[in-house]
């Protein structure tokens, strides 16, 4: 085999590499190299030549594309440097503790609400917050939380607006609170002031032969006049005109400052009642007349930009579960029963909400659409013995929303009070309505905050029976009575009160009421004499009785909750959670009742009663709640619960 000789690469020169390469591009010619054009072929690139490609001037569509893509980028960059907020407010925003797990998520409470907005306040990505207002069913408690609430929003340097398709006095109130107000074309404004209707239904039980006995302390106390008179005591309609005095006052400087309009020419405003939305803007009430679709053109131009990113709901919670197969079906079914996913307890320090909202009651908290919400002790209790017990909880803020009801059960609630007072501070925070017994356990706290509009007071005592006697006769009902004792006939619904009876109910009332008054005089660290002249049933608003001494502030849940943790004197409030009692009951029992058989088929016949009722006609039902309370409950600390301020 003949030995390669090494070639020696160093004495091979250039004209031999010059025709090894063209030898190399002949051979790979065929597989297409040769149609290589010469504006693809790399070029050697000289510093002029570089220079002068620079300054060369581009073409008009490469220009044109670089352009769009400098707008679409601006356009990106805007949209995302300007956010919308938008959240919807309307219904009767119910306060207590939401509902955990799936339908948890779904559930929104005044609170809940509240939340989102001050969520939004904090958001430094969200520019303006748009609060879309429905069909808004609350009182002059949750307004000024939720004016308060937007004026957090506002403060934090967002702008609010607010749409409306309709709106009546509560709605607008609401909207005023926001920056601009806007209103669809075809809708209308209503502030026609402030209407009170009390309904009495005395000849309504005379024609069925019923024969109310209702003994009162208090010559304020009107709880029970409804059933036993045909229209208003002198002192009933006193104390009403006063109360409805101080709440179209506060409407009318509410309108006057919030839209910067003269006081009088609000109430000659109030005196027109209502407005096509074109005449409330020309008065001033109104900024936009648009449609929801206009509504962001509108937003956009005011602030001068093309585009904006909007988030519906938001902040709400979304339900984040499958729902498939059977985990699913376990899943719904741990939901319905009020089960929610196991979560370790956390032993982080706590500030405690224990919320008190319904018809006060012995027993068991329930709802049902006839009898509406009901406070029940037992519940109520439990919850403050958990919130006492928990060394977690560092303070707690008693929020009420209750017009009172059973004089028993309040004072019960109140004792618990005390004792959970003697571990941890304790203070209240009043909604809508805290009157009588919703004032009874209040005023054992240290320190009642209540919002300018809250009716309270109400310190007094009314109680009797209902008798039946006259209507069983109607029916053909023949009761024959055997009695041991004068007064053994005392709690019967069958036969009215007799002399001997009524004296004996009225000093037991008069005793509870000098309990009631004393209690409260020391609560309120005031001379019993003194607070007795404030009591006699006598209601207020929560300005009135702020002047009056009895209330410490006026303020929202949060400034209660501020307070509470200032008395706590906790170094951290920051790092607080929130423990709110009691938990609400299953969903599966709000729509069929308390799990008892007898109890299910009520509820289903009370729903399917409420399904073919008119509009007005379920509050005059839930009236009639005090004739049965009347029958379960010797004496009764309740107010007129149904007061309509329209």
């Amino acid at each position: 085999m003949p030995q390669m000789r090494r070639m020696n690469t160093s004495r091979i020169s250039a004209p031999h590499l010059l025709v090894a390469g063209l030898l190399g591009l002949a051979m790979i010619a065929p597989f297409g190299l040769a149609e290589i054009s010469a504006n693809d072929r790399p070029a050697l690139v000289t510093p002029q030549a570089e220079a002068a490609k620079a300054d060369k001037p581009a073409t008009p569509e490469k220009e044109t594309e670089s352009k769009d893509k400098e707008k679409t980028k601006a356009k990106e960059a805007e949209a995302k440097a300007f956010k919308i907020a938008e959240i919807k407010i309307s219904g009767a925003l119910t306060e207590g503790a939401p509902l955990e797990g799936l339908f948890g998520e779904s559930s929104e409470t005044l609170f809940t609400l509240i939340a989102r907005l001050d969520k939004a306040a904090t958001d430094k990505d969200v520019q303006t917050v748009v609060i879309e207002i429905g069909d808004l069913t609350v009182g002059r408690g949750k307004l000024y939380e939720l004016r308060s609430a937007i004026g957090r929003v506002k403060a934090a340097g967002k702008d609010v607006w607010a749409f409306m398709d309709s709106a009546d006095t509560s709605s607008y109130l609401l909207a005023s609170a926001c920056d601009k107000i806007v209103m669809a074309e075809s809708g209308l404004l209503m502030i026609p002031g402030v209407r009170a209707e009390v309904w009495f239904y005395k000849d309504m039980l005379e024609k069925l032969d019923i024969e109310p006995e209702v003994v009162r302390i208090g010559e304020f106390k009107s709880a029970g006049e409804p059933y036993t008179r045909r229209d208003m005591s002198p002192e009933f309609k006193k104390e009403m005109d006063e109360l409805l005095d101080d709440v179209y006052g506060q409407i009318v400087s509410t309108i006057s400052e919030s839209r910067k309009i003269p006081a009088d020419k609000v109430k000659d405003l109030i005196d027109t009642a209502v407005f096509t939305a074109e005449k409330a803007k020309a008065a001033g009430l109104l900024d936009v007349v648009a449609y929801e679709s206009d509504l962001y053109k509108a937003i956009k131009a005011a602030h001068g930009v093309e585009t904006a990113k909007l988030t519906k709901n938001y902040g709400k919670k979304k339900a984040d579960a499958d729902l498939s197969g059977l985990n699913g079906m376990i899943t719904i079914m741990n939901a319905l029963s009020g089960q929610a996913p196991g979560t370790k307890k956390s032993s982080a320090p706590k500030i405690g909400i224990l919320y008190a909202s319904g018809m006060i009651s012995t027993g068991s908290s329930q709802s049902s659409p006839l009898s509406g919400e009901v406070l029940g002790s037992a519940t109520f209790i439990k919850a403050v013995r958990q919130l006492r017990d928990d060394d977690t909880v560092k303070a707690v803020v008693l929020r009420i929303d209750s017009p009172g009801g059973s004089a028993l059960a309040s004072d019960l609630m109140w004792h618990e009070l005390e004792l959970l007072k003697e571990k941890k501070p304790l203070v209240a925070s009043m909604s809508d309505v805290a009157g009588s017994g919703g004032y009874y356990i209040a005023m054992g706290t240290q320190k009642i905050y209540a919002a300018p509009g809250t009716v309270t007071g109400s310190i007094g005592v009314v109680g009797g029976k209902v008798a039946l006697e006259k209507m069983y006769k109607n029916l053909g009902v023949n009761v024959v009575v055997l009695e041991r004792g004068k007064n053994s006939g005392v709690l019967s619904t069958t036969t009215g009160f007799t002399e001997t009876q009524r004296e004996a109910t009225r000093a037991l009332m008069n005793e509870i009421y000098e309990q009631f008054t004393t209690k409260a005089a020391a609560g309120r660290k005031m001379e019993v004499g003194k607070l007795e002249l404030l009591a006699r049933g006598r209601i207020y608003s929560g300005n009135r009785a702020l002047e009056i001494g009895l209330v410490d502030e006026i303020g929202t849940l949060e400034d209660a909750i501020k307070g509470a943790i200032a008395l706590a004197k906790i170094e951290n409030p920051a790092k607080l959670e929130r423990l709110e009692l009691p938990k609400p009951g299953s969903p599966l029992e709000a729509f069929l009742g308390p799990l008892g058989a007898e109890s299910r088929i009520e509820s289903r016949l009370e729903t399917r009663i409420q399904e073919f009722l008119p509009a007005g006609v379920l509050p005059a039902i839930q009236d009639q709640q005090l004739l049965k309370l009347l029958g379960d409950q010797p004496v009764l600390t309740v107010m007129p619960y149904r007061l309509d301020l329209k």
